[in-house]
């Protein structure tokens, strides 16, 4: 049987530090493995691919999207979410907006990371027969438990006190990723020690940067602000920390959470309708900063509510297996081709 040849066409990885790299460089590994029915290239040239895949909206791939191939579009953004990761002239913003739009019309197929965004592709115009939904995935080979004593190392290069309960954050620092809120917590708990592993992938086009970025030049004493980490340090970072907080105010399924849970970290999140599905109630929520100061002293104090909250990290790491998306993505691109085969 002939091979079906696939382009993955990204910029993604370009910039350390977004969860859009990474769930890009875990999907093409993935279907990379499937050798006996497809034939992947990344960023090809020519119109020679049965399908084209593509994971970024960058201009150059608006044209790729073209009648001599089945085009699928990987949404990780709606337009909404734009707000509150950069920050433009009122009128470019809008024209983004639109153009973001304008490119997930034009593909064939759109793949979402979380069902909930299949209601808004659909009331932007998209068909809905065309939306279908394949979870992220993430490499139990690069995302792992290691033992304490390899931890306290880690923590040691990172001058991390060995003693401190740590909580971590993970992401752009924006203001749709909660930043302020995960400081005003830190101010709270003197005791823990707080750390925020990314930093301005936008640079000054970030939303909110100039407050953000007094935030980060002059954090409280028990804050550490690491900058961007290439993603091969982070299963330290994950090990290094005691619980993975992430207070953003919008998602769609942040990589981070499914490389914390295969270190069977605990997850305290924002209370967002988003998790609700794709996290089964495996995680502690709150609202505010109120909410989330409460709830990391239970963590920090209670250890069978820790243990708890440990097994339910473990058991969305098993949940979202190699095994089960690698069969969906075996599935899927067939189907789409022979859709479209006429």
């Amino acid at each position: 049987m002939k091979k079906i040849s696939i382009n993955m066409l990204s910029k993604a990885d370009s910039v350390d530090g977004q969860g859009v790299g990474s769930a890009y460089l875990e999907q093409v590994a993935l279907v990379k493995e499937c050798d006996d029915l497809f034939d992947v290239s990344v960023n090809g040239r020519g119109n020679k691919y049965d399908i084209v895949h593509v994971h970024t909206i960058n201009p150059q791939y608006f044209y790729k999207m073209n009648k001599k191939s089945v085009s699928v579009c990987y949404v990780h953004m709606l337009p909404d979410t734009l707000e509150g990761s950069i920050k433009l002239p009122k009128l470019l913003f809008k024209i983004l907006q639109k153009y973001v739009v304008r490119f997930y019309k034009r593909a064939n197929e759109i793949v979402v990371v979380n069902p909930i965004f299949i209601k808004p592709l659909i009331e932007l115009g998209v068909n809905e027969d065309a939306i279908t939904y394949i979870p992220n995935y993430v490499s139990k080979e690069q995302f792992h438990l290691i033992s304490e004593e390899n931890r306290m190392e880690i923590r040691d290069f990172y001058k991390v006190p060995r003693e401190k309960f740590v909580v971590l954050g993970v992401g752009q620092v924006q203001t749709r990723k909660g930043v302020l809120d995960f400081i005003e917590t830190a101010k709270r708990h003197p005791e823990m020690y707080f750390v925020w592993a990314g930093g301005f992938s936008f640079g000054k086009i970030t939303d909110g940067y100039k407050e953000l970025k007094e935030v980060v030049d002059n954090p409280p004493e028990n804050v550490l602000f690491t900058g961007i980490l290439k993603r091969d340090k982070m299963n330290d970072i994950f090990n290094m920390a005691d619980v993975l907080f992430m207070p953003s105010f919008n998602e769609l399924f942040p990589m981070a959470i499914l490389e914390a849970v295969n270190a069977h970290k605990p997850l305290l999140l924002r209370d967002l309708e988003l998790y609700e599905d794709i996290l089964f109630h495996k995680y502690e929520k709150g609202h505010n900063v109120d909410d989330f100061t409460n709830k990391l002293k239970i963590l920090s104090e209670d250890k069978e509510a820790y243990r708890k909250a440990s097994l339910d990290a473990k058991y969305l790491s098993e949940f979202y297996s190699k095994e089960h998306v690698k069969e969906i993505w075996r599935a899927y691109y067939p189907r789409i081709l022979e859709k479209y085969k006429k």
